[in-house]
């Protein structure tokens, strides 16, 4: 929990330098991402989790890497970027979820690739749900998982892919007692 907070403080610098680089106001920027102007203060304060679909948002609206946000790095690669298995670049985000960035270290993508782990949760836990610009597509590797997006409710089973408007609340959870896994596509 303690990395969580602390990546959380870090994060949130990283975005008050970049506002403030381009002499923005909290209020304006806030308009500008279509989030309430409190939140997006407190995400700038730390006081609380700020949602990936977020981060996204604001890194395409400064045209700045996804992952500089993450870690102050800038990417390095240009023709390619080769990712071994378990050495994605991990993101302690949101307890709910956890991401490893697949292409943190390429310049310039178009889209943001994940592979996300959804822990065993109790199903009658609300699913919490998020929104961000762009479209996702979503690959289920293993496991089972209920996907929500607006009012709709799906069940995924190992092999399904959905593709969808991420513009709508969606969430996800884990079913049958056991953690789901999925590569997770978002594009701007």
């Amino acid at each position: 929990m303690m990395s969580n907070l602390l990546q959380i403080k870090e994060i949130s610098i990283r975005m008050k330098d970049i506002r403030e680089i381009y002499e923005l106001s909290e209020e304006t920027l806030a308009k500008r991402l279509n989030v309430d102007v409190e939140i997006y203060k407190a995400y700038e304060n730390a006081s609380c989790d700020i949602p990936v679909g977020f981060l996204y948002d604001f890194a395409n609206h400064f045209k700045v890497e996804l992952m500089t946000l993450f870690t102050g790095d800038q990417p390095r690669l240009q023709q390619y970027e080769v990712v071994r298995k378990g050495q994605g670049l991990k993101i302690d985000r949101r307890k709910q979820y956890d991401y490893s960035n697949l292409a943190y270290n390429f310049i310039g993508k178009k889209l943001e690739p994940f592979l996300v782990k959804v822990p065993m949760s109790n199903e009658e836990t609300p699913i919490t749900c998020n929104h961000h610009e762009g479209h996702e597509f979503n690959y289920l590797l293993a496991g089972r998982l209920k996907v929500i997006i607006g009012k709709h409710e799906v069940i995924l089973e190992v092999g399904d892919a959905i593709y969808f408007d991420s513009n709508c609340p969606h969430g996800m959870q884990a079913l049958g007692g056991m953690e789901a896994q999925f590569l997770a596509i978002i594009a701007g």
